[in-house]
């Protein structure tokens, strides 16, 4: 009984700091609260790979196909379940999880953890860096592949419906990822309420399904024992990594489990998969292995020929809703990743739009929304089936949980302060494991795993251009700055106007380019000014008492730092109200913002990555204006422009 009651304990602490006090106060309410979450996190955090019964066992077993067909059916029902245990149950559930950012997940918030403990790491620091950017590259790509891939696979159940509905397969799968692009700008707040009902429905039907066809061969449970999947290991050794590369596609979305942590918590995610997620997919996977047994025919849609017919087209109705809800959380998720990275500046800044008034995560980033249509169209209509697409999927989302397992074995050692041996053994396993489907996936390498790899190599490239021409940007900055300690003799001798002028400052110790520049141009100085810096910490949220730091550096001069978390969007007017309450008076209608732009330019001399220096150039052109992103009103901007050389 040791064990329940420490799982219990853990439960308690994690959900309430007096569980046992006062149960009898409020069981009823917490009940509830955690039925609804638990719900909400079946929605939203297992859509991804609780659609992969769709395609996974099928893609397995054909990988095996020289084999005997009872030696593929048990070694691949084999490989599948331990695939789940070890990757999602093991260390993703009960690992993984722990290396939270303040409540938050995700490659970026992890990376942004560690960057705390970079000053302990000299060089490798940077080699981390460049891994969580490669690391949220290919989660782009999974991101605009688990639709296609998705909505594919449900729509094919209309050829097991009839055969002559197979034409209208591609055309209405791309209708409907269309029209789920479309609706991204109005938000998901009004449908993703339904989310969880709907998933907690699918994954009720999987396990039922599971059951029925299971108890007519219960023969088949005995693939439960690892035996079988090295017996077929060893059968066909030439064909090892590309089964194991099928058996991978059981696993995809078990990234997205850390990704949206911070949605619904720990707790709430793990009970939802040992307590139901997890025992459906299994059931599911056993009755479409069962049903193989009895009918081998079966095996050209093992998903859609458990159902009765009557009861077919019910079910791809169902399939479909669910792989539409699958799709929606890996767009959310990338529009939330693409948020991250532009405040931990690996990309240019974009536009963000806030769908929701009460959800801080509700957002529509628009260049990312029409990137991934694109791709995805691009991806269903070239592969044309979810067979000929599984063969491509797979590779970037093994590449990511690489990443993941490689940061969290440094968190564990430098945060957690884990011994090295408990490292090797717990870390090292889950290399092994990432290792060998990272080569099972690149045996598909000729077949379509190069394209979300080449996909992956042009956004990291983005990303690695960015951040190098950002810090050559600060190195350039830095060596032409002016000290605030040459603030008095800036001000002696001129001209004082009427009115508020806050200048947006990128250094917090160095007087604003843009004030350098109305000096120059103007010859005046407002009555009063703020320097105003906006800083990202390397945490998700910053408490709103502590947004705002002010400080007097002469008479009628303040200096402000405003502070926010990586995972918020930082508001000038909501500053300037925080201003006001901690006493610095600035008058609504009687401020002028001055913005300093940077313009760009190639130094023609330097020869040397001068590819680099021009495409990091046309991205700032590109990128969004400090006042749209900063939510400045646009009416009371004055941009002074700076020519920096790089």
């Amino acid at each position: 009984m040791r064990a329940p009651r420490l799982w219990i304990a853990a439960i308690c602490r994690g959900s309430s700091r007096s569980c046992g006090q006062n149960f009898n106060h409020s069981s009823m309410s917490s009940s509830k609260l955690k039925a609804a979450t638990m719900i909400g996190a079946i929605g939203v955090v297992y859509g991804d790979i609780g659609t992969s019964p769709l395609y996974a066992f099928g893609a397995a077993v054909k990988a095996a196909d020289s084999a005997p067909l009872a030696l593929g059916i048990f070694g691949s029902l084999s490989l599948i379940f331990w695939s789940l245990f070890f990757v999602v149950s093991l260390k993703y559930l009960v690992i993984i999880l722990r290396a939270d950012n303040e409540g938050e997940g995700g490659i970026l918030a992890l990376l942004a953890r560690l960057e705390q403990h970079f000053y302990r790491m000299g060089n490798w620091s940077r080699h981390l860096l460049l891994a969580g950017a490669l690391g949220a590259a290919l989660f782009y790509c999974d991101a605009a592949m688990t639709p296609a891939i998705s909505v594919l696979s449900a729509v094919e159940g209309l050829e097991v419906l009839n055969q002559q509905f197979e034409r209208f397969v591609l055309p209405l799968t791309c209708g409907i990822l269309v029209g789920l692009f479309l609706i991204q700008r109005s938000g998901t707040a009004s449908v993703s309420r339904y989310f969880g009902p709907v998933m907690l429905v699918w994954f009720g039907v999987l396990g039922v399904l599971g059951i029925l066809s299971i108890a007519q061969t219960p023969a088949i449970l005995q693939a439960v024992s690892p035996l079988f999947a090295l017996g077929l290991i060893q059968h066909e050794p030439g064909l090892a990594l590309f089964i194991v590369g099928a058996v991978f596609l059981a696993v995809t979305g078990g990234e997205a489990l850390y990704a949206d942590m911070g949605h619904f918590g720990k707790p709430a995610i793990r009970a939802a998969w040992f307590g139901f997620v997890w025992p459906a997919l299994v059931l599911n996977y056993f009755g479409q292995g069962a049903l193989a047994l009895r009918d081998p025919t079966s095996l050209d849609s093992p998903f859609f020929r458990l159902v009765p017919e009557p009861f077919l087209a019910a079910l791809i109705v169902l399939a479909t809703a669910a792989t539409i809800i699958a799709s929606q959380a890996t767009i959310s998720g990338a529009f939330s990743l693409t948020r991250q990275a532009v405040q931990l500046d690996l990309m240019p800044r974009v536009e963000i739009v806030q769908t929701s008034a009460r959800e801080h995560g509700q957002i529509y980033v628009p260049v990312t929304n029409w990137v991934m249509l694109v791709l995805v169209i691009l991806m269903a209509v070239g592969f044309g089936s979810s067979e000929a697409l599984s063969t491509a999927y797979g590779s970037a989302v093994a590449g990511t949980m690489w990443i993941d397992t490689l940061l969290a074995a440094v968190l564990a050692r430098l945060g957690w302060q884990w011994s090295w041996p408990v490292i090797v053994v717990v870390f090292g396993t889950f290399f092994v494991l990432d290792t060998v489907f990272i080569l099972g996936n690149l045996a598909k390498f000729s077949g379509g795993a190069w394209v979300p790899l080449a996909m992956a190599a042009a956004i990291f490239l983005i990303f690695t251009v960015w951040r190098d021409g950002r810090e050559r940007l600060t190195t350039q900055l830095s060596a032409t700055a002016v000290s605030m300690k040459e603030l008095p003799g800036l001000l002696a001798g001129t001209t004082t106007v009427s009115g508020t002028a806050i200048f947006l400052a990128s250094r917090p110790d160095s007087v604003p380019s843009a004030f350098l520049r109305n000096l120059e141009h103007n010859r005046v100085v407002h009555e009063n000014v703020v320097f105003l810096h906006i800083g990202f910490r390397r945490v998700p949220t910053v408490q709103k008492d502590s947004r705002v730091d002010i400080e007097t550096l002469q008479p009628s001069v303040h200096s402000v730092r405003a502070h926010y978390g990586f995972m918020e969007e930082p508001n000038v007017m909501e500053i300037i109200q925080q201003c006001n309450l901690q006493g610095l008076r600035i008058i609504s209608r009687d401020f002028t913002l001055f913005l300093g732009q940077h313009v760009v330019v190639p130094l023609e001399q330097r020869r040397s990555q001068r590819w680099q220096r021009q495409l990091f150039a046309w991205l700032q052109r590109r990128s969004v204006g400090a006042a749209e992103f900063f939510g400045m009103p646009l009416r009371r901007v004055v941009i002074l422009s700076t020519v920096v050389e790089i």
